[in-house]
């Protein structure tokens, strides 16, 4: 059948397969269904006792999820009852001693997951599906990340400030609330990556997260970052960092499977999930600092050698510069929970990290305690603050399809003014 003579829930279940086996999973209708013959298997069309549902996933041989496939367009939020349904109906020649936990919406252009393992369940946006060995590590641990997250032991309080001590706790409440962002503003010099490495520590140690992404956006502030990884000593143990985890900063399209921590670009990120080479002193300058002139955004596709939940956490150094154009992308891409640190974030940074600032520590509020020694300002205006500045016509924007609900990269075909003081 021609795609022009497909029904829209068909183009979607076709979408679908592809992005499962790009994911390796194998299709399988239910009448040729056999459950040895590869780790991940997404039966089609399988029997419930409330009806077919579109797909069960198989892995290893067990049933662990389901995806409720519907036409582009349909407003995913809307259907998750409908995926329940099936997850804990019982399933045709299996005997199934609990309820599915991985549940799946999708349109194949967009997908929403549920992990009904969570506290308290809710729906979040991913930009693939996970890979079968991922949902087998899933379902192998006693409990999800997401329970693990709320029960940090008390924070040690030796050696840290108070405002680190405020930022990090903060932090593990936003976790324990499934907040998927948060904001650290810190003024320059209180001591903001000591605290985010404090934070890394207590993520591998007692929520047992898998790999952690520490992004900057060049390559000196990387190798800083390393530098201090290096040095960095915990406060119940007397061995360093990295002799407790293994620390890898990205040099070349290579992840070690082994590292817990990986300390990268955005640009060589960026590069990675492209399969493409970077040139190392492309990493220099801050892409903030430099106009990237396109014809055409190069986007982002599934990239089955870098999947999305490859890291559990993504740390954005200087997050201000780091989270708009076509670098959001590879933020947009993993199924991360996100923590920004800045000590000058804007309104565009504010609306990324959904207002959900865990910590503010002003520099004024530096020097009263004397983290920072005071300084003189000399008042220069310049055209932006006092006219204000403008995304410029013809600089690429994501945005949402209200049609399709698909997100997409296009031009602006109008200059977006913001206001001066």
């Amino acid at each position: 059948m021609s795609d022009s003579n497909l029904t829209p829930e068909q183009r979607a279940r076709q979408n679908i397969d592809k992005q499962l086996i790009a994911a390796d999973w194998a299709i399988q209708s239910f009448h040729k269904f056999n459950p040895s013959s590869k780790l991940g298997i997404a039966v089609t069309e399988y029997p419930t006792q409330s009806g077919a549902a579109d797909y069960i996933l198989f892995v290893d041989r067990r049933p662990v999820g389901v995806i409720e496939a519907k036409a582009e367009g349909k407003t995913l939020s809307q259907v998750h009852d409908q995926t329940e349904r099936y997850a804990t109906d019982k399933l045709k020649f299996i005997i199934k001693t609990e309820d599915l936990p991985f549940q799946f919406e999708s349109t194949g252009t967009e997908t929403f997951f549920t992990d009904a393992r969570d506290p308290a369940p809710r729906q979040r946006e991913i930009f693939q599906f996970f890979k079968p060995e991922t949902l087998y590590e899933y379902i192998s641990a006693n409990t999800s990340l997401r329970s693990r997250l709320k029960t940090f032991p008390q924070l040690n309080k030796d050696g840290l400030r108070n405002c680190q001590i405020n930022a990090i706790t903060n932090l593990e409440k936003s976790f324990g609330e499934n907040h998927p962002r948060a904001l650290v503003q810190m003024a320059t010099g209180a001591g903001k990556t000591f605290a985010a490495i404090t934070s890394v520590y207590r993520l591998l140690k007692f929520a047992k997260a898998k790999r952690i992404l520490f992004l900057v956006d060049t390559r000196n502030l990387g190798k800083q970052a390393e530098q201090e990884f290096q040095a960095y000593k915990p406060n119940d143990d007397k061995r360093l960092f990295t002799e407790l985890y293994n620390v890898q900063r990205l040099q070349s399209n290579f992840i070690d499977p082994s590292a817990q921590v990986c300390i990268s670009t955005i640009q060589r990120m960026y590069s990675i999930l492209k399969g493409k080479e970077l040139d190392a002193s492309l990493e220099d300058d801050s892409p903030y600092e430099t106009k990237i002139v396109k014809d055409k955004i190069d986007e982002v596709v599934y990239n089955s050698t870098v999947p999305i939940e490859t890291f559990d956490f993504i740390i954005i150094d200087e997050c201000h510069r780091s989270i708009y154009n076509l670098w959001k992308q590879v933020l947009d891409y993993f199924d991360a929970f996100m923590i920004g640190l800045t000590a000058t974030p804007d309104k565009r940074t504010f609306a990324f990290f959904n207002e959900n600032i865990v910590s503010e520590y002003s520099l004024k509020q530096s020097i009263t305690d004397k983290v920072n020694v005071g300084y003189d300002v000399y008042t220069i205006e310049t055209e932006i603050t006092k006219d204000g500045a403008r995304i410029k016509a013809k600089q690429y924007v994501d945005f949402r399809n209200k049609m399709t609900r698909k997100k997409e990269w296009q031009q602006l075909e109008d200059e977006v003014q913001y206001e001066g003081r």
